[in-house]
């Protein structure tokens, strides 16, 4: 019996050593070039809504579910999530030779920018816990009520947008109708009826016995020039994306029972809703004039610091210092969808997840890897996160289990090669000249 059984511990061995050569291939490329320089930018993580109470009510016969934390702060599971994250980054980057697997003698390689929310700020330092634990890893941001040009550049008066042109260039992407718009996604629409109110549009709906203030399906459809923050917007689609976004919250911070969708939610339906979700993001976000009037500012400051990791030397405009290894910079969705869209329409699609979505957590990444023999560089760009399981459990991360990642084809730029890579130089152009001038502030 112990000889039948001996050639299945080989295998067992075997799949062990191949498998393990798998983790390390997918970080080396094969021509043997160092990883020497990092930036993750990255959304923060798990939150209650924005919203307040009695708006979000408007739209459902029951009340939303309370919270842990004030509306919008990191929640306690949010803050466990990305110190699990910080955890895998800092074996990955071991792996990779970057950083030393244990002890600080790299924290002060490693620079942390985020925008001044609470939820941000404290991102950032569970990252930092995560990766470097017991080490002083300094987390910057403006100070409080300060808008910062990185992240929100329009209320910061970086550049002068045009609001008309913005709403044109929406309008474009949608043959000039948005209620053809509306009724392509009036299955998903109705949907979030059933889920907000307890059944689908009818006679009948809401039941006898319920009311609800506005019913979403039913509200004017427009789009026009927005205010604020925002350069244009597209209603219903703008509600009905925060709310989905609100029901993925609630899902993968652990909810269970009536405070999940009032018991009314799944997976199914829940990736269903994600629909609207991605929909907004696309037109309101990616759409190309609107990308670059908000990310130009943010992508140059990117280039710079990487532009400073090759150089060694300083570079204005950079983040951080020369001799960096890590650039974290923790901001939002909003800012993740406008690069990807300033850049040609960066994509990548993630299992239990809408395609292009950006859940909390989630990062956008640029590795730097240089070839020893040549002095070469090139870039690696990949879209990362947690898997909704990952995040709903909160599982840990390892080499063995790790986020899940895909690989982004960045146009004019990346070749066939493992991991997408785009040449140093050919990385610089592109995104040179996808960044308006108009809308940067060094």
């Amino acid at each position: 019996m112990k000889l039948n059984r001996f050639p299945w511990l080989v295998l067992v061995v075997l799949w062990f050593h191949l498998g393990a050569a798998a983790v390390f291939a997918q970080q080396a490329p094969a021509s043997g070039a160092e990883l020497k320089f990092v930036v993750v930018f990255t959304r923060h993580g798990i939150r209650p809504p924005t919203w307040s109470a009695e708006e979000l009510n408007q739209y459902s016969t029951e009340a939303w579910p309370k919270w842990d934390v004030p509306a919008g702060n990191l929640t306690s599971h949010g803050r466990t999530l990305i110190r699990l994250f910080g955890a895998y980054d800092r074996a990955y980057l071991a792996q990779a030779g970057l950083l030393k697997p244990e002890g600080c003698a790299e924290a002060g390689q490693v620079y942390i920018w985020t925008n001044n929310d609470e939820r941000t700020i404290e991102t950032g330092r569970a990252l930092a816990a995560g990766m470097l634990p017991g080490c002083h890893v300094a987390v910057h941001s403006l100070p409080e009520g300060t808008t910062d040009p990185l992240f929100l550049p329009t209320l910061a008066g970086v550049g002068n947008p045009d609001r008309a042109l913005a709403a044109a260039a929406v309008s474009g992407r949608i043959g000039g109708n948005p209620r053809a718009l509306m009724d392509l996604y009036r299955p998903a629409l109705e949907t979030m009826q059933q889920v907000l109110v307890g059944c689908r549009p009818g006679p009948k709906c809401p039941p006898e016995g319920k009311s609800v203030k506005l019913l979403l399906i039913e509200q004017p459809v427009s789009l026009a020039p927005a205010k604020g923050d925002r350069l244009a917007d597209l209603s219903p689609l703008n509600t009905a994306s925060t709310l989905a976004e609100n029901f993925l919250l609630e899902y993968l911070n652990g909810m269970e029972g009536k405070d999940l969708g009032w018991g009314r939610l799944n997976e199914s339906n829940l990736r269903e809703l994600g629909s609207l979700h991605t929909a907004y993001g696309d037109l309101l976000r990616r759409t190309p004039y609107v990308a670059r009037a908000n990310a130009s500012n943010l992508m140059s400051h990117i280039l710079k610091s990487m532009e400073q990791a090759v150089a060694g030397k300083e570079v204005p405009g950079a983040l951080g210092k020369p001799g960096d290894r890590l650039l974290v910079i923790v901001g939002h969705d909003t800012n993740i969808c406008n690069i990807a869209g300033m850049l040609g329409g960066l994509s990548w699609l993630i299992e239990g997840y809408q395609r292009d979505e950006t859940p909390v957590g989630g990062r956008l990444v640029f590795e730097l890897w240089r070839r020893p023999s040549s002095g070469e560089y090139t870039v690696r760009t990949y879209y990362m996160c947690q898997t909704p399981e990952q995040m709903r459990k909160a599982l840990p991360l390892t080499l063995g289990s790790p986020p899940a990642k895909s690989a982004i084809f960045l146009p004019g730029c990346s070749t066939a090669g493992e991991g997408l890579p785009c040449d140093w130089k050919a990385f610089q152009r592109i995104v040179e000249a996808a960044i308006d001038p108009a809308f940067v502030k060094q």
